[in-house]
Formats: structure tokens, C-alpha cells, sequence
């Protein structure tokens, strides 16, 4: 027998639905740092832009105990409130880890046996973790299905390739590598979901790893804040009001020259 969707049925799914969504960004909210960070040299920002139907984009930074900087950047598959609560879940697993002042590799691995174990059907987390000596002035970085970093120095704007599989794809014996980079004075090293270089305008076309690499070149000395609105502006105006598919984050940690 065919059934009629009634109106007022209608309006309660819209209400539902409504609420699942304010529900996902209310906890997406809290896995976004409230506050840039100065510690010592160092300063990061970030910038997220949501689209209408929440993701799983998650990041921070913060000091550990020995003095060090960690940051991660992540990006969970799916969207709606199923990608934000296992974006959470990864959150809280990488909140109880980092902390112990493990590599990024091993910070990578560890999260990906716990997210295995939970085998959540479809989800997984691509993401980046990097710890920042400020003595030795060394950036150690790992990395799992993420386009980037870019370093920008002295030499112009670099891509850094780093390949890793995403914690909890499809292996819970994975290991990752690490690459580490010297952070000269002046320098910057710009994180960014692929939201922010998969963008696309009117006619299809992608922002592209070099229109972001040529934007971040173009403004290399600026703040960390005044890069982040330098390569947002570029994207929007790129998109030229195009609706976006996915949310956009960055994060960019500069070392001041002292």
C-alpha cells in the first residue's frame, strides 16, 4: 500500500533534521582551538569555514610540558553528525595521547589501532600531526591522506609530500613515517584540509595546490591571521559564489624572528 508524506510530517523530519545538524556543530565546535597561540617565537592561527551540511574537520595546537608545539589537522569521511561524533572520537583518543610527548608517527599509529577497534563501518580520519622543537628549531611531521603542508622560506613555497594511510581505514598494523624540516626565523609551515585546495567555481574547476602555493608565496611575511584571510579571500573569490561541498580549515604556525 502507497503512503502519503503528510506536510506536518514533512515539518517534523525538517525539525529533526534541523536539530541533528545544530547538534553535529555544537560538537564540532569544540574541536577547534578558541584562541591563536604565542609561545615564545611561535604563533599559529586558524580559520574554518563550515559548509551547510556539517563534516568531520577537526584541529588544534598547543604547548606540551617539555616546551615543545604540536598541532593536528584532520578530516573525518562522511557528514552530518555520524562524521562529527567519530571526529570526536578521534579527538578524544589524540587528546589522551599527545600529551604523553610521543612521536607523531607513533601518535599516528596509536590512534589508528584504537579506531580499528572500534571498525566503524565507512569512516575514517585523514589527518596530520607535527611536533615543533623550539631549541632545535626541527618540525617533525606525519601525515595520513592529507594534501600538504607547505613550508614557506627563504626558498620559496614548498610542498611537502608525506604519504600515510588514513587511521582507521582498513589496517590496524599500519606505521608511519615522519618528515622533518629546520624552521628558520621568518618561516612558515601552512596546514589545510582538502576542502580548502579541492574548491571549485562556477565552471568546475579546482583552487588547485598551486594557486594556494602562489597565494601563500605571494603574502610569505605576513601574520599568521593576515596569511589566513589572504588565502580565504583568493578561494572566494576563485569560487565566485559556487556553493562549496566541503568545510575548510588551515592552521598556520609562524616562527617571529626575535
Amino acid at each position: 500500500m502507497n503512503t502519503v508524506t503528510m506536510p506536518m510530517e514533512l515539518g517534523v523530519i525538517e525539525k529533526l533534521r534541523m536539530e541533528e545538524l545544530e547538534e553535529a556543530r555544537s560538537i564540532q565546535s569544540v574541536m577547534l582551538p578558541e584562541e591563536p597561540l604565542r609561545a615564545g617565537a611561535v604563533r599559529i592561527s586558524h580559520e574554518f569555514q563550515p559548509v551547510t551540511e556539517v563534516g568531520g574537520d577537526f584541529l588544534d595546537y598547543f604547548q606540551l610540558t617539555d616546551g615543545c608545539i604540536g598541532l593536528y589537522l584532520g578530516d573525518v569521511s562522511g557528514k552530518g553528525l555520524p562524521a562529527a561524533m567519530y571526529a570526536a572520537l578521534a579527538v578524544g583518543t589524540l587528546r589522551g595521547v599527545h600529551k604523553t610527548g610521543q612521536s607523531p608517527a607513533i601518535v599516528l599509529s596509536t590512534l589508528n589501532r584504537r579506531l580499528m577497534i572500534r571498525g566503524t563501518p565507512r569512516r575514517h580520519a585523514a589527518m596530520q600531526y607535527a611536533v615543533f622543537n623550539p631549541i632545535t628549531r626541527e618540525m617533525q611531521i606525519a601525515s595520513a591522506g592529507m594534501p600538504g603542508p607547505l613550508h614557506l622560506s627563504e626558498r620559496g613555497c614548498q610542498v611537502l609530500e608525506i604519504q600515510g594511510i588514513p587511521p582507521g581505514l582498513f589496517d590496524p598494523s599500519v606505521t608511519y613515517d615522519i618528515s622533518t624540516i629546520t624552521i628558520a626565523p621568518g618561516d612558515s609551515v601552512v596546514f589545510f584540509t582538502d576542502g580548502l585546495s579541492d574548491a571549485f567555481n562556477t565552471d568546475g574547476e579546482s583552487f588547485g595546490i598551486e594557486r594556494l602555493q602562489a597565494v601563500c608565496e605571494a603574502n610569505a611575511s605576513s601574520t599568521p591571521p593576515e596569511l589566513l584571510g589572504h588565502v580565504f579571500l583568493e578561494v572566494e573569490r576563485f569560487a565566485r559564489g559556487q556553493s562549496q561541498h566541503d568545510d575548510m580549515a588551515a592552521a598556520v604556525f609562524r616562527c617571529c624572528v626575535e
